[in-house]
């Protein structure tokens, strides 16, 4: 036990320095979280997290803990009882899917005792994961930290459905005032940009900008939630922001969207490219575990991503409770798109890994991650 100790503390040790290779923030820290595995404590110290999406980290840790089982008791016939199945859910429209399942019953019907758990950050359901007292993530959980959290922990999880945004399906942008005589990403030359917080949106917003031809980008952190009001106040001139920054700052009359897609545009080179810049996974060992129930809960998580393509603005409402996105932003608030495990293509992974890689070249992630072995496969 000493020695895996060991060897994850060092593998922690070399995130740590990484992440202050990247001079990332870390206004967001909790306190230190122990877990418990085989017996033994570990202290993580979470002095030191890398934010690598609006207001998403990961807590690295052996994975190595026992996943706790909630309940005894199961609708799920035959030999496997997985109890009451936690999964964790960042409150964006992203998660809709996971909403949509849980309100209509989809779980239930497949005889699973599900429990949707709501996190004020997307940091806090991926350390819950690794901890072992969630056995999945809905969608919304970035998957630059997927990605951080597999080459600390390699095999922790696996995905069941990715969230890809581009120039149609919209989540990632270029917000400028609206009076601003800003007319493309070029005319962003010496001016004031702001990015999220965080690795991955510092690197995705100086490459964008790099791409324009803007030499030597300089770019600020900001809280995406504060981008409307700093652009109202004139402590920037424009932003990389995620929905629904833009259309919130459109409904108030402040901003307006420069660009949609610019993570397929000037990342992947396609406007049409899929950017999985989010994705929903299950626990490795509760696959492992109980392949059968982990089959039935992806068939019902199948069934609320066929609603959200048949009738989208219909499964709108299902955003209310779940998320802060309430009233008019309801019916306007953009819907990224959905892409199954087993509705992958050659070229969505190779985008998918595109993105990985140019995670790997900025020195976000310390190593290559490979995309097709995050996967979920059924048994």
């Amino acid at each position: 036990m000493q020695a895996t100790q060991q060897s994850t503390e060092k593998r922690w040790l070399a995130v740590q320095n990484r992440v202050h290779q990247n001079s990332v923030s870390y206004d967001a820290i909790l306190s230190p979280t122990q877990l418990i595995c085989k017996g033994e404590f570990m202290r993580i110290r979470r002095r030191q997290f890398l934010h690598l999406s609006a207001s998403a980290a990961v807590a690295i840790a052996a994975h190595g803990c026992t996943q706790p089982q909630a309940s005894s008791s199961s609708a799920v016939t035959g030999a496997e009882n997985p109890g009451k199945i936690s999964i964790g859910f960042w409150p964006v429209a992203a998660g809709l899917p996971l909403f949509i399942a849980e309100k209509k019953g989809y779980f239930k019907e497949a005889g699973l005792d599900v429990e949707v758990v709501k996190f004020a950050s997307a940091n806090q359901v991926a350390e819950s994961l690794i901890a072992g007292r969630l056995q999945g993530t809905g969608n919304g959980v970035a998957s630059g930290a997927l990605g951080l959290s597999e080459i600390a922990s390699p095999g922790l999880f696996k995905i069941i459905a990715a969230n890809p945004s581009n120039a149609d399906y919209k989540l990632e942008q270029i917000i400028v005032a609206k009076d601003s005589p800003i007319q493309s990403i070029a005319d962003l030359k010496g001016k004031k940009v702001a990015s999220g917080p965080g690795a991955q949106n510092l690197a995705i917003a100086q490459a964008i900008l790099s791409k324009a031809g803007i030499s030597d980008p300089q770019v600020q952190q900001l809280e995406i939630r504060q981008h409307v009001a700093a652009l109202e106040s004139g402590q920037i001139d424009a932003a990389y922001t995620l929905e629904p920054t833009g259309t919130v700052g459109e409904m108030k009359g402040i901003a307006r969207v420069l660009e949609y897609g610019v993570v397929s545009k000037y990342i992947l080179d396609n406007p049409k490219a899929p950017w999985f810049g989010g994705a929903a996974a299950l626990s490795s060992k509760f696959i492992q575990q109980f392949p059968e129930a982990t089959q039935t809960y992806v068939e019902a998580y199948r069934r609320a991503i066929e609603d959200i393509r048949a009738n989208p603005d219909q499964v709108r409402q299902y955003l209310v409770g779940y998320t802060a996105i309430e009233g008019e932003l309801v019916q306007k608030v953009p819907l990224v798109g959905y892409t199954l495990y087993d509705e992958f293509k050659p070229d969505d992974v190779a985008y998918f890994q595109k993105f990985f890689d140019f995670m790997t070249d900025k020195q976000v992630f310390a190593k290559q991650v490979d995309v097709a072995s995050l996967l979920y496969k059924p048994a």
